[in-house]
């Protein structure tokens, strides 16, 4: 997937995971692409790595979190995401869960278009 100064490439097939590389710019707020889904939030983990940027992490019912570049990150079903600064991280999920709420997002960017 590619659009204006966001990358995503995904590979699946790792022990059930798919492995990503995420590049998306400063402004990015993913809330609205959730909205449909559980608690209008991602309902799959993600077990990763931001190498740059910054990006706020809203987990429902739960404080926010920043996270910052060089930090390993773990983020539980029920969370939304914000970039503060432009990011790139690298984050490993389950095929399954990633798939359906991928499917989601692509729908809604189709939709908007």
């Amino acid at each position: 997937m590619d659009a204006p100064d966001t990358s995503l490439s995904a590979v699946g097939g790792f022990g059930g995971m798919v492995a990503a590389y995420v590049e998306l710019p400063a402004g990015t707020d993913l809330g609205p692409l959730l909205k449909g889904l559980p608690g209008d939030a991602c309902t799959c983990p993600h077990w990763g790595f931001l190498i740059k940027g910054q990006i706020l992490v809203g987990n429902v019912g739960e404080k926010d979190e920043r996270l910052e570049a060089g930090q390993l990150f773990y983020l539980h079903p029920g969370h939304t995401a914000k970039v503060d600064k432009d990011a790139a991280f690298v984050e490993f999920s389950p095929e399954g869960q990633y798939n359906e709420v991928l499917e989601h997002v692509l729908e809604k960017v189709t939709a908007a278009n």
